[in-house]
């Protein structure tokens, strides 16, 4: 490849058609869409958005990277590149001067494993700060232990804290697994294509900002009961009551208790 990938930006090439085309299936595209796609890289997945969509709007931190791109797709009027970094970037207030681009419903995209959490993050929101623009799903290739950390059930040793705030939030399935020779270079690590389709808990939790902290303290030390993780917030005899109340487990841990656990933990608190 005459492009060069830069250790910096954790930049792994798609270069499997195989994968390419289970990603361009799991987003299920329709001519009216708008796709925002975080790191275009050299183009590869862009071009297929752009043949099957409205509109795309590429978000990408390489400067270089950019200015090829632009060259190299500048024949596309259906094509808005946006240089800079996606977690720093105010999205609304640049998509608002072109009006063709101003309402991406779909993200697809090959993001960089070591920013994973925060892309999500601001992508989804958090718990107690859902993101203002919703989107309709988002496919993203992404690191394999992350997306089963995204799946995970109750008493499972990828069932975190992350799991829950992303749970929460939106459903999320494993579309299928990538294996590193699909990328250029290869990364150390087998890769996942997930989608996220955000949708509103029922219930939800009374208030939010609680959770948030219930959780981050539940799993401050896992090897720990619950009871103990959340002295600071709550006694541990008015913990055991509340579980007990609840048909949990006393003694539990934080990754025994479901989301709807959770959220009925939360719930019942009066704090």
């Amino acid at each position: 490849m005459s492009d060069r990938p830069h250790k910096r930006f954790a930049q792994h090439w798609l270069r499997s058609e195989k994968a390419l085309e289970q990603i361009i299936a799991a987003a299920e595209l329709t001519e009216s869409d708008c796709v925002l796609e975080i790191g275009s890289g050299t183009g590869i997945l862009t071009n297929r958005l752009l043949s099957e969509t409205q509109a795309v709007v590429a978000v990408e931190i390489d400067r270089n990277l950019s200015k090829k791109l632009r060259q190299k797709l500048s024949d596309r009027d259906n094509f808005l590149l946006l240089q800079g970094d996606f977690l720093t970037i105010d999205l609304e207030s640049l998509l608002a001067s072109f009006p063709k681009f101003h309402n991406p419903n779909k993200v697809v995209a090959n993001i960089p494993y070591n920013i994973t959490g925060p892309i999500i993050e601001k992508l989804l929101g958090k718990i107690s700060r859902p993101a203002v623009r919703t989107y309709q799903s988002m496919v993203l290739l992404v690191q394999k232990e992350v997306a089963e950390r995204l799946i995970a059930t109750p008493g499972t040793k990828a069932f975190g804290a992350l799991s829950l705030r992303v749970q929460y939030l939106a459903s999320c399935e494993i579309i299928c697994t990538v294996p590193a020779k699909a990328f250029y270079p290869p990364p150390k690590v087998a890769s996942a294509v997930i989608r996220l389709r955000p949708r509103a808990i029922f219930p939800p939790a009374k208030n939010p900002r609680q959770l948030e902290t219930l959780i981050k303290l539940g799993f401050a030390n896992r090897r720990k009961m619950l009871r103990n993780n959340l002295k600071s917030m709550i006694s541990s005899e008015a913990t055991e009551e509340l579980l007990t109340r609840l048909n949990l487990n006393p003694k539990c841990r934080a990754e025994d208790l479901s989301l709807q656990n959770w959220i009925a933990l939360c719930n019942s608190l009066d704090l």
